[in-house]
Order: structure tokens, then sequence, then C-alpha cells
């Protein structure tokens, strides 16, 4: 997996910037209802989508949690006051304290099904009753849009996916939330060149092929030798899915 420390200072430049931020914070603001008065963006990175969860809902008080010390440092520069260091495997708030929680691009990180399992059950004990958690899934899946990239890549070795919609949906149910509704948005400048997806190889994105790998060369090769090596492919299509808690009403009889 990355260091996210040492990703920090260059994080928002390679992942999209702005505009994929603006994208993501649309969609999720969609799936939160409009009477929602706060937030938890879980693993919020350097912020730049918190941000946005906050400035495109007036009256929404929107926390930031991330457990990298210098991706919280850079999402406190721009939510002053509203991040939190802390692991989303313990969320350090009482129960049913926040209207809504996200986790935009967390769950695929993760590599044990029992801690991806753990976030969505702190998420959702987090979450008042009637609340709504929203989280990407498939986001690997994502990123095949069908391009020359993807074909050479199809073949590097496979991992389970821990953010797998069907798996995802079983964390959220086990923890007596309900399926609600889903979106999509486009990773706006996230559409990957040759040259770019070797420099994203050799800096270890590719959680299948980390460097050093005996077979990293093998791909390296194969994507440079691809035409138009600085011609982006088409940005990736995420794919939302949102979550409901049960308001339960007084057992019968009182």
């Amino acid at each position: 997996m990355l260091d996210y420390d040492e990703e920090a200072e260059r994080y928002d430049v390679w992942r999209g910037g702005e505009p994929r931020a603006a994208a993501a914070a649309d969609a999720v603001l969609g799936l939160v209802p409009g009477g929602a008065r706060s937030l938890l963006d879980v693993a919020c990175g350097t912020g730049i989508v918190t941000r946005r969860l906050a400035a495109g809902r007036p009256g929404l008080r929107v926390t930031g949690l991330d457990r990298s010390p210098a991706m919280a440092r850079h999402a406190a520069a721009r939510l002053p006051g509203a991040v939190v260091l802390a692991d989303g495997r313990r969320l350090p708030f009482r129960n049913g304290e926040f209207d809504a929680v996200s986790s935009v691009w967390l769950l695929h990180l993760v590599e044990d099904v029992v801690d991806a399992r753990r976030i969505v059950a702190e998420c959702a004990r987090v979450l008042r009753p009637g609340g709504t958690y929203v989280t990407t899934v498939d986001k690997g899946a994502s990123h095949n849009v069908g391009s020359d990239i993807d074909v050479v890549l199809s073949s590097r070795p496979p991992r389970p996916a821990s953010d797998a919609a069907a798996l995802v949906e079983s964390y959220a149910v086990g923890a007596g939330l309900v399926p609600a509704a889903r979106a999509g948005f486009t990773g706006r400048g996230q559409g990957r060149s040759p040259r770019r997806a070797i420099a994203d190889l050799r800096r270890g994105w590719f959680v299948t092929l980390p460097p050093g790998h005996p077979r990293a060369d093998e791909f390296a090769a194969r994507l440079a030798a691809l035409p138009d090596q600085d011609r982006p492919r088409p940005d990736p299509a995420f794919t939302l899915r949102a979550f409901g808690k049960p308001v339960h009403g007084p057992p019968p009889g009182e």
C-alpha cells in the first residue's frame, strides 16, 4: 500500500485535483438527505472533497477524519478545527452522533475483509437512526474503461476486492443498515496515459505489483510499447452506494 504520509504533498495533483473533488462531493451530497445537519467524512485524506462537502450544503456541519498525520494536516488547513486524526476501525465518537457518514475511496485499500467490515460497522454505529451512510464500491473496476492500458493491466496478479458492491452491502446489512440508493460520478482528470500508468506502477499505486515485484518491469515494458504515450485514456466512472439506518419505534404495547 502507498505511504500516504509521503504522498500527501502531491496527492491532489496526481489524483485529479479540484475537478475530481467537485464531482465526488456533488455525488455524495446527492445521496445525503436535505435535513442532515452533521456529516463525518471518514478517510478524508487532504480534505479536498471534505471542504466541498461543507461548502456545498449550507448548514451542514462536516467533520473530517484520517489516520495519516500528513493527510490530516492538509485537511485541517482546509477545514480548521474540523479534522480528527484517528483510525476508521475505532471512531472516537459517540453512538448516533452524525446524521450522515461518508467514506470515499477507502474500502478498496483495506486488505483484510474483517477490517473492512469493522470500518462499516463503526460508520453505522456513529450514525443516528434515520441517518445515511455513503461509500464508494468497486473502485478497481471503475478504472477499467476498456482502453489499451486496461488490456495490458488485465493480466496482472489478481487481488480480491474488499469493496466489491455485494461485499459492502453484506457489511452494511450486518451492521444494521439497509440499502437505500446508488449514484455514479466521473473521476475527472484521472484518465491515465501509458506514461502516467508507468509512473503509477513505479510509485506503488498498483497494489498487486508493488515496487520490486518480479513482474513489475514486464508490465512497465508493455505499457511503454503502447502508442500515444502522453494521451490520457477515458476517465474512470465511480459508483456510490447509500445505506440507511432504520428508525425503530417503541416495542408493541408501549
